[in-house]
């Protein structure tokens, strides 16, 4: 097994955990995504930066949810974030979803390095059933023991509250002397996403977003009604404007031509 105390977080910025193995694989090939490559999303970007310059600087932080649409840019931001503060000591552990079993032991030993640690969780979301949150909820707020000082958790997910919302909890809602108490179900789901004192929301790009994120990507193109057009083009097939539509409009038509005013719609 590979502990937390085992790796040289001197020269490794991320690890993630594998179940199997019990243990810490250190990340080789990190992503190179740099901050200033993000577009569109500047408000999460500025506030999740100072919650982070808060936890190196050793003054109160809070743990982060980013939650939204599809590929508007929450993981990409945390990947960025690294690279912008790992020189600073910042350290990242992924840990996936089905593994939050594991985290009291995969954080027992960063109390004692001398970095700052985020557990990163991806795509976060639990089903009716779940128990993996409660481990979650222990390091969010500790329980008898509280967490370590130098351990955040930033998740990333597609719902607000993290956990299935659905007509029937509703309806378990009861309305006592004029006020309206939630059923146990709701109370449930809210608990954890309250856990996470500081939550981001993503929303689907404007058409103005999603040219400027095009633009940034094709600084060179001189023609830029022509990568417009089919950069649109290429977004409406797809039925969604964001930052990964515009990554993978990038990947299909990069040095497509667009300089010499070709659309490149016909190759």
């Amino acid at each position: 097994m590979t502990s937390p105390s085992t790796i040289d977080w001197n020269h490794t910025l991320a690890a993630a955990w594998r179940r199997h193995r019990q243990g810490l694989r250190p990340i080789r090939r990190l992503d190179p995504v740099q901050w200033q490559q993000l577009q569109g999303i500047e408000r999460q970007q500025q506030a999740l930066a100072r919650n982070t310059e808060r936890f190196l600087a050793g003054e109160p932080c809070n743990n982060a949810l980013l939650w939204g649409a599809r590929g508007t840019g929450k993981s990409s931001l945390i990947k960025a974030l690294l690279n912008r503060y790992g020189p600073r000591g910042l350290r990242m552990i992924e840990v996936d979803k089905d593994d939050l079993v594991d985290l009291p032991e995969i954080v027992d030993d960063l109390s004692q390095q001398p970095f700052h640690f985020v557990i990163y969780c991806d795509d976060l979301s639990f089903e009716a059933g779940e128990s993996a949150y409660k481990a979650l909820k222990s390091i969010l707020e500790g329980s008898l023991e509280l967490p370590p000082e130098n351990v955040r958790v930033y998740a990333t997910s597609n719902r607000r509250h993290l956990m299935p919302e659905r007509m029937a909890d509703n309806l378990q809602a009861q309305l006592r002397d004029g006020e309206i108490h939630p059923g146990e179900a709701i109370e449930e789901q809210v608990s954890l996403a309250d856990r996470f004192g500081l939550q981001l929301s993503f929303y689907a790009f404007s058409q103005e977003v999603y040219l400027s994120a095009v633009d940034a990507l094709f600084p060179e193109v001189a023609d830029r009604a022509a990568l417009h057009r089919e950069a649109l083009r290429f977004a409406t097939a797809r039925g969604v404007r964001n930052g990964r539509t515009a990554q993978q409009f990038y990947r299909q038509y990069a040095g497509e031509g667009f300089t010499d005013g070709a659309a490149g719609s016909g190759k």
